[in-house]
């Protein structure tokens, strides 16, 4: 999942990253509202955290003309101030949920997972293809019950291929997906992350290669035993 945070408070912005980031959730952060509204429009984010109270342009004017440029991103307002008003006008505007300023983090993630759920009421928390298990919940990998160390980023990848089971990646696809434009990597990077799954896997006895490439395209799932 990549997430814009939107929020002008240094320390709660970087402490959402840096927790959302071990999360294994993709992260861009703007500082005001301009810059926010402008990334929100460029990039493809399945959640922005937006702040209500911003300078230059404050969150319920985003969500407001974000909804009607027919933005799709999951919305989840942050207010400082506990009234019936405020979120009232924030869930008007076009949010889909609100949390109040301080918030505990497991909160906070309980909420991103209730928001994702809702969206997309088809996925569950466990991903499997043939005896691998993908725990979103855990973020942990399986190979019949044996854990697999994957990196954060190898760990992402093969949610992102197992959630598009049915689908060809293009590497294009694959990095937009992955990577923040301040990060983005090398074709050769993807290619090397494809490697440390397929080798990871295959050390913990998984001889069928999970991944498989498209000549010219890109790659997708091995659908032969997918589920």
């Amino acid at each position: 999942m990549k997430i814009l945070i939107v929020e002008d408070d240094l320390r709660i912005a970087q402490n959402l990253a840096e927790f959302l980031g071990k999360k294994h959730y993709i992260i861009e952060i703007a500082y005001d509202g301009e810059t926010g509204y402008d990334l929100a429009q460029m990039g493809n984010y399945d959640l922005i955290i937006l702040d209500l109270t911003l300078p230059k342009m404050d969150g319920i004017t985003i969500c407001q003309k974000l909804r009607k440029n027919k933005c799709q991103s999951l919305i989840l307002m942050l207010t400082a101030r506990d009234t019936n008003l405020d979120q009232v006008t924030g869930l008007d505007a076009g949010a889909d949920d609100y949390i109040i300023k301080p918030f505990d983090l497991q909160l906070l993630l309980a909420r991103i997972r209730a928001l994702s759920r809702r969206n997309s009421p088809h996925l569950t928390s466990i991903k499997t293809w043939e005896d691998l298990t993908l725990d979103t919940n855990k973020y942990e990998v399986k190979y019949q019950d044996k854990l697999v160390n994957l990196s954060p980023k190898e760990y992402q990848l093969l949610e992102l291929f197992l959630i598009n089971c049915d689908r060809t990646l293009t590497k294009e696809i694959i990095i937009d997906q992955l990577w923040s434009m301040e990060e983005i990597p090398q074709e050769e990077t993807v290619k090397a992350h494809i490697k440390g799954i397929r080798k990871k896997l295959k050390l913990a006895g998984l001889q069928t290669n999970i991944i498989e490439n498209i000549y010219g395209i890109g790659y997708r799932l091995n659908s032969y035993v997918s589920s």
